[in-house]
């Protein structure tokens, strides 16, 4: 090893308590001027770490025990051969498989040494450097090598691999790869990562709240998830149900003490069904046929749509199709069977229909609702319409009065707005008030591919009318407002707040509805709701966005009131949320960073901080919009935001930042929680930056490190207390 001038010191370093067992991070290089190399006849600027190329994750977890191998490649673009210390946290109670440093073409692997070394070496770089970035390694096991030589101008390739047992909690499994751990202090390029799941117990629920994975499944114990992340990566999370049972259920929690918590209740079926479990189903399809759908060949593709939806149709459901224009025509005068016959009866009806006339809303409606019996069988409507109702009943209250009266118990309505020329509050308000989801084909996209995939996604209904009993737990504001159906392939995630007054470890849950005909209950037990739950700090934000998303839907059907503007910036700027009332604007050059304006939609300063000449409020998305691009895009935004599962770090403003769960902006120079209120009596503590009070306050309470790591200036609150950071000059 010396002989090839390559010194490698792997060492270990101390543990401060976090969720140690699914805990792992980024690896940095910090790099020093090299020792052995002759002297420069000038120095060298260093910068503060070196940047990273690429990095590639390929984790394999088979029943629970998780390996991981990472290869990352490093850039010294300086002109000098540069000495490396190397950062690498690694999960309590994980093994080292093995280090290697590629020198060209040669792998070299490396060897263990104590940790008490790498400890202090660690120290020594965070209170030379003053860089607060590095505390994101702060209470973190953390692996620790010298990297020698370091070429100018070239990479450095490094592997290491390492073995954990993931901890299951109620059947939920989590492992976790932050990814955001040193983008404080160096720059990342491409991530890629790949996990290979393999149990012995069927697999459920698989779930990442902080990336848009893909998932391939091989049966029901085998599942390859991969995903890509841009050059600011955050960390990597992944959870996943482990069950027997019909429905698979997955709860994840979250709550700081004194607090209302958050929780997270993902449920899924089984794949393998038989054909006799699935529930029969009545279906109308209901297709607009006015003039305006002859342009772009808009009839042409909707009518392969529908075809489709009909050929896929099983034996035991029953259906009927409706053409609307001026007037409305009917296949039958009533449900048929979903036969052969039946089915050929369907396509002959579709592909007779033609496109002409003016658009009878209300009527085709009213027809279509009045096909349905009161049975238990699932009963869906399917209404695709490109315009604005002007035949007959064209009011949009007294259509979605219409659809009021006539609805029967366990109805659900689905609209399909197509192009721009639809009144998207009232298509919003017939699906919400319908138990169905309205949904929008703008001109770029294809009608028959979408609506295609709603129609295979829908044909195989294993749980209708669902209903939830958590005895004893009190929740509440839980999104979606109305439980859907469960379809087969599909996965329902709940998200609400909990404010019981004890911890709650044994909770039963009772999981209702009907399936294959009949109502069923499944029962399941030993789910917790803590007091406190240190992990899984990104659901406040998740089920703040989806609140957002539920408000703007108000704001859209029934007008702008104070108290649901005044609650939308609220939620917006308290956990960093772009909503149409909020702008989050930096100064202009030279002042950038040192403060940040929210801004309402009519302009007024909220006083997030405070500018001399702070920019015009940008004219914002008319929210009321009932027509055209901007209010089909305004819909399907607020539906996202009431559907969605993942958090997303990115943000418009640098004078923004998310750590540990919480928003901080950039108020006069100090990084000042959201939450911090101006004439709070909350006690505080004060310590200077660097100081051995400051490591010592770490040492105490490990997850501030997350929020020390934004600056040398930071205003926190934890635990009810205010911790405030100064610089030390």
């Amino acid at each position: 090893m010396k002989a090839l001038k390559l010194r490698v010191l792997l060492l270990s370093i101390f543990v401060l308590f976090s969720i140690a067992a699914t805990v792992s991070a980024q690896g940095v290089i910090v790099p020093g001027p090299c020792e052995r190399c002759p002297r420069s006849p000038r120095p060298i600027p260093l910068p503060r770490s070196l940047p990273i190329k690429s990095i590639k994750i390929d984790t394999k977890i088979l029943s629970q025990v998780a390996t991981t191998h990472v290869e990352q490649i490093f850039r010294n673009d300086t002109d000098a051969t540069l000495e490396g210390t190397y950062l690498f946290p690694i999960p309590e109670q994980a093994s080292i498989v093995e280090f290697a440093i590629w020198d060209g073409d040669r792998r070299l692997v490396g060897e263990v040494r104590s940790r008490e070394e790498a400890r202090r070496i660690y120290d020594e770089i965070v209170r030379r450097q003053r860089d607060p970035g590095l505390l994101e390694y702060a209470g973190k096991d953390l692996f620790q090598a010298s990297i020698f030589p370091i070429p100018p101008h070239s990479d450095k390739k490094l592997e290491i691999t390492y073995s954990q047992v993931l901890r299951a909690e109620s059947g939920t499994v989590a492992y976790r790869y932050p990814l955001g751990t040193g983008r404080q202090v160096t720059q990342i390029g491409s991530v890629s990562g790949r996990i290979e799941l393999d149990s012995k117990e069927p697999i459920r629920n698989i779930y990442s709240p902080t990336h848009a994975v893909e998932v391939k499944r091989n049966g029901e114990r085998r599942s390859v998830v991969t995903f890509e992340s841009g050059n600011e990566p955050q960390d990597f999370q992944l959870f996943y149900g482990l069950s027997r049972e019909d429905f698979g259920v997955t709860l994840l929690t979250h709550r700081e003490p004194g607090k209302d918590g958050y929780y997270l209740l993902m449920i899924s079926p089984k794949d393998d069904w038989s054909e006799q479990e699935y529930t029969a189903k009545d279906i109308v399809f209901v297709l607009d046929t006015s003039g305006s759908m002859a342009e772009a060949g808009k009839m042409e593709k909707a009518r392969a749509a529908l075809l489709y939806g009909i050929r896929i149709l099983r034996p035991q459901d029953r259906f009927n199709v409706i053409s609307f224009a001026s007037e409305e025509r009917l296949m039958e005068n009533k449900m048929i069977t979903a036969d052969d016959q039946g089915r050929k009866r369907g396509e002959e009806f579709t592909q007779s229909l033609r496109a002409d006339g003016g658009t009878n809303i209300n009527q085709a409606l009213l027809v279509a609702m009045q096909q349905f019996e009161s049975n238990n069988r699932p009963k869906l409507v399917v209404f695709m319409t490109d315009g604005l109702p002007t035949v007959g009943v064209t009011n949009p209250e007294a259509i979605v009065a219409t659809a009021r009266s006539e609805r029967k118990p366990g109805l659900r309505l689905f609209t399909f707005g197509v192009g721009y020329d639809v009144n998207t509050a009232l298509l919003d308000r017939l699906a919400v008030e319908n138990g169905g989801v309205a949904d929008y084909v703008e001109p770029k996209e294809d009608i028959e591919v979408k609506v295609s995939n709603f129609f295979a996604k829908v044909n195989y209904p294993v749980l209708i009318d669902l209903k939830l009993d958590m005895a004893g737990v009190d929740t509440d504001l839980v999104y979606p407002r109305t439980l859907p159906d469960l379809f087969r392939g599909s996965q329902i995630t709940l998200i609400g707040r909990y404010r019981n007054p004890i911890d709650l470890d044994y909770v039963r849950l009772q999981l209702g509805g009907n399936a294959g005909g009949a109502n069923k209950i499944f029962l399941y037990d030993n789910l917790r709701f803590p007091l406190r739950e240190d992990a899984n700090d990104f659901l406040p934000r998740l089920w703040a966005t989806r609140r957002v998303g539920w408000l703007m839907e108000q704001v859209r059907s029934n007008g702008e009131q104070q108290e649901l503007r005044d609650e939308i910036v609220d939620l917006g700027t308290r956990y960093g949320i772009v909503t149409p009332y909020t702008s989050y604007l930096a100064l202009e050059p030279g002042a950038a960073g040192q403060a940040v304006t929210a801004l309402p939609m009519n302009g007024r300063g909220f006083g997030l901080g405070r500018a001399t000449k702070a920019p015009p409020a940008p004219k914002a998305p008319d929210a009321r919009a009932m027509t055209g691009a901007v209010a089909v895009q305004e819909s399907k935004r607020a539906r996202a935001q009431q559907d969605i599962t993942r958090v997303d770090e990115e943000r418009d403003s640098s004078a923004i930042k998310t750590a540990g769960g919480k928003t901080f902006y950039l108020r006069d120079g100090v990084w000042t929680d959201s939450e911090s209120k101006a004439g709070a009596t909350l006690p505080e503590t004060v310590v200077k930056f660097g100081s051995d009070e400051y490591f010592a306050l770490l040492k105490q309470k490990p997850r501030l490190a997350a929020f020390f790591s934004l600056g040398e200036r930071v205003v926190v609150i934890l635990d009810g207390r205010i911790y405030r950071v100064n610089a030390s000059n």
